[in-house]
């Protein structure tokens, strides 16, 4: 059966693969993404309910080498007009959700998983049953009521045996100073000082009587080591069965590349810095969909994925936007799956950088004996990166080659503009540093925002709609991405505070106040659905790309690191 689903259509095709980790998704395959969301309305409630709740969706334009063979097209989701002749379409996309919809991987009009691992009686639900059944054994003796009683009680008799033998050793203590100060007096007798001495060691073997007492273990407290090791050894098997079962499950998938050839998961990963495969690796949009294209002869052309419904509570993610593939379990898949041809696999991060033939110059707005102050072009570097690009500090380190210490007191993301003040001495490096780290430096950013899009019933707008709330703070704590670096998420359990005010000085322009300085914070508050709900204009990591991120530091306040006073330089944004 096949699951090509046509486009007729007259745009051009694309002349070569795209780079899944950037790109704009290309005319056609909007267009195969806009016939993909129209054919959920014809799915049950169910489904629509469960993919508002966020999903990830993926198309992959193909071309295929045996045009006779596509029709009639087996899926209903895209029914064709009733003919006898229909002319045959030059252009034809698959399509792919990531993970399953309601516990199914098969549904109709979908390249199914890479391996379906969830049919009934299979090899993996069977063995996953065993880890359930030993979690279960393991909730009911943690949640024996007997057990909880026992434990209280074992906790209540390890502090009166220390409180025991603390008193008697209390004891010991005071009978020593007695002794002590009665042979300071002189005048001892044979007979009082033999009776000190046996004194002395009567009390020394109590104690070790009452220690080894102490420490006799009663049947309340042997039980209780029996429960606990009985969910020790309950634990570690389920571990074990766990990491096998993961390993196995691993092992099944095995990924086609452009030449055909395959390999499974963990040869995939095994040159990689984690050694393992995350969970969850080969489930996403973009490997399921060259699996299928690779198994089915078919070319790949271009993929774009998008984002529907709900936004979830950690990552970027708006209804409606096209995002690139994820580099912790999608990178290292793709690279082998994809020709060396088809993509540079630059990261994310790389967008709009400036190489050395095409970067201005470093305009300097203030400098003195102490400190330099910089506006930084959107697209440079604040230090140096993996490859030779300029950066601010390359630049000043080539102007200042008798400026001491770092130079870089602190740094502005690479599509960032604006405001950089840098040290020529050592002495100023630390005192500006200093400053930064005591939270004394004011900073104020400009930025714009996208426009508001459309947004599913389910996904209503942000409360800190700019219309009704024109100022306020944003206060969410960020942490790393693991599994999709350079980007950050919201991390309410491991992140570190963030906290930043905003003021909007018309529907999609405001200031921006960072009160901390985490790694994409204006960005990710902005764009989070806890924040304003609205990534800023040309994002290419929580938004959409455009001609370069509107965001820019224009306005910077210290205390001069030498001579104390509070200096204040302003540089308005280009945009």
């Amino acid at each position: 059966m096949t699951l090509l689903h046509p486009l007729h259509t007259n745009i051009p095709l694309p002349e070569q693969m795209n780079n899944p980790f950037d790109y704009e998704p290309h005319s056609l395959c909007i267009e195969a993404a806009r016939q993909l969301q129209n054919s959920f309305a014809r799915m049950s409630d169910e489904w629509q309910a469960e993919i508002a709740k966020g999903k990830m969706f993926g198309i992959l334009l193909v071309s295929a080498p045996d045009e006779a063979l596509l029709y009639p097209p087996s899926s209903t989701l895209y029914p064709l007009p009733s003919t006898t002749h229909h002319p045959s379409p030059t252009t034809y996309f698959l399509a792919a959700y990531s993970g399953q919809i309601l516990n199914r991987s098969d549904w109709e009009g979908f390249v199914p998983a890479v391996y379906d691992y969830l049919q009934p009686g299979g090899y993996f639900k069977t063995h996953e049953a065993e880890v359930t059944d030993i979690n279960a054994a393991i909730a009911r003796l943690e949640a024996d009521g007997r057990m909880e009683e026992a434990r209280k009680c074992v906790e209540e008799l390890v502090v009166q045996h220390r409180q025991t033998v603390a008193d008697y050793q209390q004891q010991m203590n005071e009978a020593k100073r007695r002794r002590d100060e009665r042979r300071q007096q002189g005048g001892i007798l044979p007979e009082e000082n033999a009776r000190m001495v046996r004194e002395s060691q009567f009390m020394k073997a109590e104690l070790r009587r009452i220690k080894k007492a102490v420490n006799q273990k009663t049947t309340l407290e042997r039980e209780y080591e029996e429960w606990q090791d009985d969910i020790r050894q309950l634990k570690q098997l389920r571990k074990r069965l766990s990491d096998n079962l993961q390993q196995w499950l691993f092992a099944q998938f095995r990924m086609l590349n452009a030449e055909g050839e395959s390999k499974n998961l963990l040869e995939i990963f095994a040159d990689t810095t984690a050694g393992v495969p995350p969970s969850g690796s080969g489930e996403c949009c973009e490997p399921k969909l060259l699996q299928y294209a690779y198994a089915h002869g078919l070319r790949p052309l271009q993929m774009a994925m998008f984002w529907w419904g709900e936004s979830p509570k950690e990552e970027i993610r708006h209804h409606g936007h096209y995002y690139p593939a994820c580099s912790g379990k999608c990178k290292p898949i793709l690279k082998w799956m994809l020709p060396d041809s088809s993509s540079d696999f630059l990261p994310a991060s790389s967008a709009h950088q400036l190489s050395l033939k095409t970067a201005p110059e470093l305009p300097i707005l203030y400098e003195d004996a102490s400190i330099v102050v910089v506006n930084k072009p959107a697209g440079m570097l604040s230090v140096p990166g993996k490859t030779d690009a300029p950066s601010v500090y390359s630049l000043l380190r080539e102007c200042y080659p008798q400026a001491e210490g770092p130079i870089i007191v602190h740094r502005l993301d690479m599509p960032t503009s604006g405001l950089l003040v840098a040290a020529k001495t050592s002495k100023a490096y630390f005192g500006l540093q200093q400053q930064f780290t005591d939270r004394m430096v004011t900073k104020r950013y400009v930025a714009v925002l996208e426009a508001n899009g459309p947004r599913p019933s389910s996904h209503p707008a942000p409360k800190t709609d700019s219309s009704l709330l024109p100022k306020g703070a944003i206060s969410l704590p960020l942490s790393p991405d693991l599994m999709d670096r350079p980007r950050q998420k919201v991390d309410r359990e491991h992140g570190r505070p963030a906290v930043t005010d905003y003021q909007f000085v018309s529907s999609d322009r405001l200031l921006l106040y960072p009160h901390t300085g985490r790694t994409h914070q204006l960005r990710v508050h902005c764009a989070h659905r806890e924040g304003l709900g609205r990534p800023i204009k040309g994002d290419n990591l929580y938004g959409t790309k455009a001609d370069r991120l509107y965001l820019h530091a224009e306005y910077l306040s210290f205390v001069h690191p030498q001579t104390g006073e509070r200096v204040e330089f302003e540089c308005s944004a280009p945009f």
